[in-house]
């Protein structure tokens, strides 16, 4: 596997955090390291999923849209309303832009998520026979479907080994040495150079939820942590 030359940057002593590089570790890492810390989260994580609740390829594609700057939970809560009546294209746009704002109005930035959810909706049943498309272009040319999105849905339906890196995948990979890039698509570059082949199909999510539940954005839960001895952060004191 392609890796990139040895750099080091500039040390800080600053805590890594979502929309914001690091630079101080060595990048790209160790990989026997690399290799210890996804088999330890394999150990603690064997079958890691997605928290939002679908169940079909459609429903799955409008979780994951509505889940944009939201929580898992708070989706859920909406969806579960909202898919009981309205769980394919057909019955979406049944609904009307007007008729899905209640469902989904206690999630944030809900009107545009609204129209996009029919925009899509229409599409899929227009375009695509009422089948979402399980390509990437495809996918990422529904409104709402950013490549983030796609990469999450492609991730979970076990299409493609992608890692969708949102706040939670962008601070852990920082902090434990996996990347070292300031913006998301960089990260997911990086990312794709140094985990093993064999760890990639679940790294995203055991890289989500590591974050969303050991690494978290303020005090990280480090003394909780199964590889806290093969954190870089730890070792510099950038957690503390």
């Amino acid at each position: 596997m392609a890796r990139a030359s040895r750099k080091t940057a500039t040390a800080s002593r600053k805590t890594p955090s979502a929309g914001r590089a690091t630079g101080a570790v060595v990048w790209p890492p160790d990989p026997d390291r690399v290799e210890a810390i996804f088999a330890r989260l394999s150990a603690v994580m064997p079958e890691p999923k997605t928290e939002l609740n679908f169940s079909s390829p459609y429903t799955l594609v409008v979780a994951v849209a509505l889940s944009a700057q939201a929580t898992d939970v708070s989706v859920n809560k909406a969806t579960d309303r909202l898919f009981a009546v309205a769980d394919t294209p057909e019955k979406m746009l049944a609904l009307e832009e007007e008729g899905l704002i209640p469902y989904i109005a206690s999630i944030g930035l809900y009107r545009n998520k609204a129209k996009n959810v029919i925009a899509l909706s229409r599409i899929v049943l227009e375009q695509h026979g009422g089948e979402v498309p399980l390509t990437r272009e495809a996918l990422q040319a529904l409104p709402g479907v950013g490549r983030k999105t796609a990469s999450v849905v492609l991730n979970e339906l076990e299409i493609e080994p992608a890692i969708a890196v949102d706040t939670h995948v962008f601070r852990v990979s920082h902090r434990l040495g996996l990347a070292n890039a300031g913006t998301p698509d960089k990260v997911e570059a990086q990312l794709h150079q140094v985990v093993p082949e064999a760890w990639l199909p679940k790294a995203h999510h055991w890289l989500i939820l590591h974050g969303r539940y050991t690494c978290v954005a303020r005090k990280p839960k480090c003394d909780a942590c199964v590889i806290r001895d093969l954190c870089p952060s730890v070792a510099l004191g950038l957690n503390d």
